[in-house]
């Protein structure tokens, strides 16, 4: 089937904006119950349910082997980051992955100055990569696709993102890894996410920083989007406390424009390396991506390609 955005969006509703400093956000609602049932990758993880290993002893850079021990489907989101193994990585691509299986996943590495087991398998930071890798890194994924190359990324510019964001924060690693950057940061983090609480049946948020849009999620389970609440709000946050201090409220009709400029995204399709279809989204200010299975939108992602 085509993924339809306009229709798709017309059932988003928005809620009262929240904003703190230089940051507003939108919390999102999704107007027709969710269908498909999974665990998060963290709730996998707990239960023991999933193991992430390197794809041999040797290990690849940008693969790794996922696999589900349970009879359950397991939800993996595109900027996730995963630590341990010989190197931290970050998942390319939203990935729905089947009970009982066992998958190769695409992954960037997180983390340049290691290439050494730390541990034989890999846990979840709690961490989704900050906003500008990540829009660089789904940008350079849809070009691959648009290449016929499967779901790479161009590493060098996710290394280059790291360094940008680890000067700008004055965080030194001995490895250059993505996570130290934001456990250093973890107490000014927390000062912005108390003040963007989830609301009861949020599944999304609409990000701003100095009233200009930088991205979008949205999650088909409010239940699920719990899990990744403060995930992807530190992602946005973490840069919105390095960028001017510009704290004018938004305008009103900022959030209808915005849905606009998205509908307008022309889309190409893939087959997703686990469940259903992937999406890709161009647009004059956006690139965006969007899982689907069976009909339902899983998770879409919309971030900002302007600068703000």
């Amino acid at each position: 089937m085509e993924l339809k955005l306009k229709d798709y969006l017309s059932k988003v509703m928005t809620g009262e904006s929240q904003q703190f400093k230089n940051i507003t956000v939108v919390p999102l609602f999704f107007a027709e119950p969710a269908k498909a049932d999974y665990l998060t990758l963290k709730e996998a993880l707990a239960k023991k349910a999933i193991t992430i290993n390197e794809v041999t002893a040797g290990g690849s850079v940008p693969e790794l082997a996922v696999e589900v021990n349970d009879d359950i489907t397991v939800l993996i989101l595109d900027g996730e980051e995963l630590i341990g193994g010989k190197q931290n990585r970050l998942v390319n691509t939203t990935i729905l992955l089947q009970g009982k299986s066992r998958t190769t996943v695409p992954v960037s590495c997180v983390e340049h100055g290691r290439w050494h087991h730390v541990s034989p398998t890999f846990a979840d930071s709690g961490n989704v990569a900050n906003y500008s890798v990540r829009m660089k890194k789904q940008q350079s994924v849809t070009l691959s696709l648009c290449a016929a190359k499967g779901f790479r990324s161009d590493q060098q510019a996710v290394w280059s993102g790291i360094s940008s964001l680890g000067a700008t924060a004055d965080v030194k690693s001995s490895t250059g890894a993505m996570s130290d950057i934001y456990k250093n940061k973890q107490a000014d983090l927390n000062e912005y996410l108390r003040m963007f609480p989830q609301k009861p049946g949020q599944s999304g948020i609409l990000v701003f920083i100095n009233n200009e849009a930088v991205g979008l999620d949205i999650v088909s389970r409010d239940s699920a989007y719990i899990v990744y609440h403060e995930k992807l709000l530190k992602s946005y946050c973490i840069e919105a406390m390095y960028r001017k201090q510009d704290n004018q409220e938004l305008a009103p009709a900022k959030t209808k424009e915005i849905f606009e400029k998205i509908a307008e995204c022309t889309e190409s399709k893939y087959k997703s390396v686990g469940k259903g279809t992937d999406y890709r989204f161009k647009g004059q200010d956006f690139s965006g991506a969007s899982l689907e299975v069976e009909g339902e939108v899983i998770h879409m992602a919309f971030l900002s390609t302007a600068k703000v």
